[in-house]
């Protein structure tokens, strides 16, 4: 295991993406907008939007005060908005309950709405440094080609995928930890693996940043790598095993890539035309609108069928994401 680790970590100090929210740069709530914005979001998209929405609230209390219209409105083309509004409960929890403090704790995050198995883990691992394994559908793929030389097959996280992101999980007491005492990977005796993939574009130039990377408990580091590795190198369809850094190490890649892409249990959902598109445009229409209410033969060119248009109308106003006035006008919640 510790030559994997510490080519991975070589990896990671190396040609991790350089992202606002990584390497201490944010508190622990900035690490929590972070990944309900990056729930079913590629990161390039985040990123912008992360900047812009911490700059206005920083903090659990400041979201928790904000008008829904701003919230939503803030929300932008991200996708599922629900998510804004989930965030702003959770703010408001969190603000209340906690006094603004996010919780250090696993029961009480995925007590919090909109927080599950995987975002507490995340904040706990990556926010405190927490020892706690992280599963992701990234992680998943990569330790499954790596040590168990097969494709995983996607659906609910099985026991045995659950057992092994713990068994593979460092330990972070500082004798075990490479980097403890602030070594670069050539302290440590990697050679540069030369995997960059598509995250070298982005990597760590920064020597202040890229120290702080092994600064990092092994945990933290190692779950933030193996995604990263998931998401950049050791993708679904066409992984890129020349520039890994694991290659070496892979059983998967011995045994010549068996059932390569089928771990994929359902087919990319299609977008344009659907419900889903109906409902954005619409909340588009009345971000862009900047309060002023909207009637429903304004929104008909955005869908000729007025039945599918009325159910993308009552759908978000189910789902709080907008209000019907008396007047039948459409607006954003107050």
């Amino acid at each position: 295991m510790e030559p994997i680790r510490l080519r991975l970590f070589d990896w990671w100090s190396r040609y991790a993406r350089d992202l606002p929210w990584r390497f201490g740069r944010t508190t622990p709530w900035g690490v929590l907008v972070s990944e309900v914005m990056s729930q079913q979001t590629q990161m390039s998209r985040v990123v912008p939007y992360w900047t812009a929405w911490m700059r206005v609230w920083p903090d659990a209390a400041s979201l928790a005060a904000a008008p829904k219209a701003e919230v939503i409105t803030a929300w932008g083309r991200l996708g599922y908005p629900r998510r804004a509004l989930r965030l702003q409960e959770c703010a408001e929890q969190v603000a209340g309950r906690y006094a603004d403090r996010l919780p250090q704790d696993y029961d009480q995050l995925v007590a919090l709405p909109g927080i599950g198995d995987y975002t507490a883990s995340a904040v706990m691992s990556f926010a405190y440094g927490e020892r706690i394994a992280v599963i992701d559908t990234n992680i998943r793929r990569v330790l499954s080609r790596v040590f168990l030389e097969r494709e995983s097959t996607g659906g609910a996280v099985s026991r045995e995928e659950r057992q092994l992101a713990w068994n593979v999980l460092p330990k972070d007491e500082r004798s075990e930890d490479a980097g403890a005492e602030g070594e670069g990977p050539e302290d440590a005796g990697v050679e540069d693996s030369g995997a960059q993939g598509d995250s070298g574009r982005l990597g760590l130039a920064d020597p202040q940043v890229r120290s702080a990377a092994w600064r990092e408990p092994a945990s933290a580091r190692w779950n933030q790598a193996v995604m990263e590795l998931g998401a950049t190198v050791c993708v679904a369809r066409k992984p890129a095993c020349d520039i890994c850094p694991l290659a070496g190490h892979c059983r998967f890649l011995k045994a010549g890539l068996p059932g390569l892409g089928a771990g994929r249990t359902r087919p990319r959902q299609r977008f344009a035309g659907t419900d889903r598109q109906i409902r954005g445009s619409i909340l588009q229409a009345l971000r862009q609108a900047s309060g002023t209410p909207l009637s429903k033969k304004e929104l008909q060119p955005l869908c000729a069928d007025e039945i599918r248009l009325d159910r993308c109308i009552v759908s978000l106003d189910d789902d709080g994401l907008l209000e019907i006035g008396q007047d039948g006008l459409l607006r954003l919640p107050k």
